[in-house]
């Protein structure tokens, strides 16, 4: 038996109103959760998964139910990424703004707190990037996907330790 109309609303609806949580849950988290998945989190998201499905389609178990929700959140999902696209004020909501960790060789340590990057990751980072210390490092940033870019001085003015040229791309966010 198929369920009506007004259950694909109420399952519609509910399904918008749990996808509205989770994606505020997921930007509040931080853009290092998010960008890297730890056994923990992956933990996390099946059981927070599992916890919001009967909230979705309430005591609908049908095959159009789950395909109503399913379709809910595709569209949620299409729509929230036209407007990312073509709203900066919307994405920086959704996404964040990238977060300076290092400035002209400098730890911005305030930042680093914020976004709950340890040493150690950063330290991974850099040495990812070939970098053996953050002291040779102009610029380094976290990223809104969780990863951290770096920029040596030698890339930003090779053979120049000129602070006024890299002034121009260094500028801290706020």
């Amino acid at each position: 038996m198929l369920p009506g109309g007004h259950a694909m609303l109420q399952i519609f609806m509910r399904t918008a109103a749990i996808y509205a949580v989770v994606l505020l849950g997921v930007r509040v988290s931080g853009k290092r959760e998010v960008g890297q998945m730890t056994p923990f989190d992956l933990t996390l998201l099946l059981l927070i998964s599992n916890a919001v499905q009967n909230a979705m389609t309430g005591t609908d178990t049908s095959l159009v139910g789950g395909i109503v929700a399913a379709a809910t959140l595709l569209l949620l999902n299409y729509l929230v990424a036209e407007l990312s696209g073509g709203n900066r004020r919307f994405r920086r909501f959704v996404e964040g703004q990238p977060s300076l960790l290092i400035h002209d060789g400098q730890i911005v340590g305030a930042h680093m707190s914020k976004e709950h990057v340890s040493m150690d990751e950063l330290q991974r980072s850099l040495r990812e990037h070939g970098i053996s210390s953050y002291h040779e490092v102009a610029l380094a940033v976290l990223e809104v996907d969780g990863s951290i870019s770096c920029l040596k001085y030698d890339e930003i003015n090779p053979g120049s330790h000129n602070h006024l040229a890299k002034r121009r791309f260094l500028k801290k966010p706020e």
